[in-house]
């Protein structure tokens, strides 16, 4: 027993793997490709996404929103997961990485249900909420440069519903934020999220150790 969250060694997270994980043939074939990237460190999780899967179940979201793409893992998983009405808006600046997303989201067959926008996130939301779509989404993954979190968060929770939950990835970094010698541009704007977030009052919250840190934040009912 422990009062402490425990200490997933190779062995143990192998075995949490082994007892847990539902992976769809496609979402392997998906992240097995994307280890070979370049940029491979950027693919969550597979027990995140399925982590992620189940919470667009469990608040029954029809309408999410995702900032970062990258090969399409998180978006595929949630797109996997929603009604057949269901909608992702996906924001990401590049097209190569997004056309393995595309390719992938063809083949799973959900790529009705995704809309790809190419362009700066924040210029993408703005134009979101310029057309009336405030409080109209269910669901929201955070996923892309840290340095712009912050209003990554601000504009997602206008745009989210009383009870919408949005998710953040990346708010433990590797464990940086808790060395106060590192002082990187990320680092810092991570760690000024984390703080905002534990006093925001317009939320409920929590921050979940799985995958590099992942803070789930419920979106209030009363009004901002």
């Amino acid at each position: 027993m422990s009062n402490q969250t425990v200490n997933l060694t190779d062995s143990l997270y192998d075995y949490l793997q082994s007892v847990s994980l539902r992976e769809p043939e496609i979402l392997e074939k998906l992240r097995q490709e994307t280890a070979s990237h370049p940029q491979a460190m950027m693919q969550i999780a597979p027990e995140q996404g399925q982590f992620m899967a189940l919470l667009v179940q469990l608040i029954g979201a029809r309408k999410t929103l995702e900032i970062g793409v990258f090969t399409g893992y998180s978006s595929l998983c949630v797109a996997l997961s929603l009604p057949p009405d269901g909608q992702v808006v996906a924001c990401d600046l590049s097209e190569t990485f997004t056309a393995i997303a595309r390719r992938y989201w063809q083949a799973a067959g959900v790529d009705q249900k995704i809309t790809l926008h190419l362009a700066p996130a924040l210029e993408t939301l703005d134009h979101l909420l310029a057309q009336g779509q405030a409080e109209t989404f269910d669901f929201a993954f955070i996923d892309a440069d840290k340095e712009n979190y912050d209003h990554y968060y601000e504009r997602t929770l206008k745009l989210l519903r009383p009870g919408g939950l949005i998710v953040i990835d990346n708010v433990l970094w590797g464990g940086k934020v808790a060395d106060l010698t590192v002082q990187d541009d990320r680092v810092r704007a991570i760690r000024a999220l984390n703080q905002k977030l534990h006093h925001d009052s317009r939320i409920n919250l929590s921050l979940i150790p799985i995958g590099d840190g992942l803070t789930l934040a419920v979106k209030q009912s009363e009004k901002m």
